[in-house]
């Protein structure tokens, strides 16, 4: 991998990980349309550590006020009955899922999953669920002619339930073009939650995941030669950057815009990968990793 690869790569990293268009998916399109070698998985959780940098920083505050509570949580009775306290439990209880799974399915998610065809069905797919999940939340928050506005819940009101709900919508984005944003705030949505409220739970349930994986994936690649540790460094911390703006911006944007412009980018990039494809303009597979 070149200098400038991992450049363009750290860049569409960071800023497509917080939207719900899939980074993954956007990484293995951008080789395939440069005609550079897939990334890989490997790099794709390594640069994810910059990104969920991003996520730490942008909410310190509130992480550590959850980490603090739950802490506390562990010897004070009293403390197991705080909403923070609560979180902290709900996200590690939210990240059974995407952590069985992403162990047990290591071999697809590195191998099959990476196919253009299935990223491309999992564009269009996935894409129009966030539509239903948005028009849904847009009729609660507007009401109607001979109906009220609903009120949509908060993280106040998440529980053990829930906090599977979205591990499980969370474990979806294992293969590329779901999108973990996506699936974990169009889940939330489902389930009745405020935008807001989705998209920050979305953020902090895919720390625990994402450090894990990268950590994981940076102790099987020492050693082995198969990751250009300069490049991918560089494109890891590019993704912090990047990544941090976009969530700045996209916490502000959520609270009341629709995902609708995100659905329509998904479904016709999804359409035209397919037709690429099925052109033979694009190999629907990996190109293999230097040695």
């Amino acid at each position: 991998m070149s200098w400038f690869e991992s450049l363009v790569l750290g860049l569409v990293q960071g800023l497509t990980e917080f939207l719900p268009v899939s980074s993954s998916a956007h990484l293995r399109l951008t080789a395939a349309f440069s005609g550079w070698e897939d990334p890989g998985a490997a790099f794709t959780a390594i640069t994810q550590i910059g990104t969920e940098t991003a996520v730490l920083i942008y909410f310190r505050k509130d992480i550590g006020r959850i980490v603090s509570a739950w802490f506390r949580s562990l010897y004070t009775k009293a403390m197991r009955r705080d909403h923070d306290a609560q979180t902290g439990w709900l996200v590690i209880v939210g990240s059974i899922p995407i952590g069985v799974l992403g162990v047990t399915l290591k071999d697809q998610i590195e191998g099959p999953f990476r196919d253009l065809r299935i990223t491309a069905t999992m564009l269009i797919v996935v894409g129009i669920v966030i539509g239903v999940a948005d028009r849904l939340a847009a009729r609660d928050e507007t009401g109607g002619k001979h109906r009220a506005p609903k009120q949509r819940k908060t993280l106040e009101n998440l529980g053990v339930k829930d906090g599977l709900i979205y591990g499980l919508c969370q474990a979806c984005a294992l293969i590329p073009g779901v999108s973990r944003s996506g699936a974990t705030i169009s889940g939330g949505l489902f389930m009745g939650y405020r935008r807001e409220a989705a998209a920050r739970y979305s953020f902090l349930l895919a720390i625990p995941a994402v450090l894990a994986s990268g950590a994981f994936e940076v102790k099987d690649s020492v050693g082995d030669g198969q990751v250009a540790w300069g490049p991918t460094l560089f494109a890891t911390v590019i993704a912090f950057a990047s990544g941090y703006a976009v969530i700045a911006w996209f916490m502000k944007w959520i609270s009341n815009k629709s995902f609708m412009p995100f659905v329509w980018y998904r479904v016709a990039l999804g359409i035209v990968i397919i037709a690429l494809v099925s052109a033979d303009v694009l190999s629907p597979h990996a190109a293999e990793s230097a040695s």
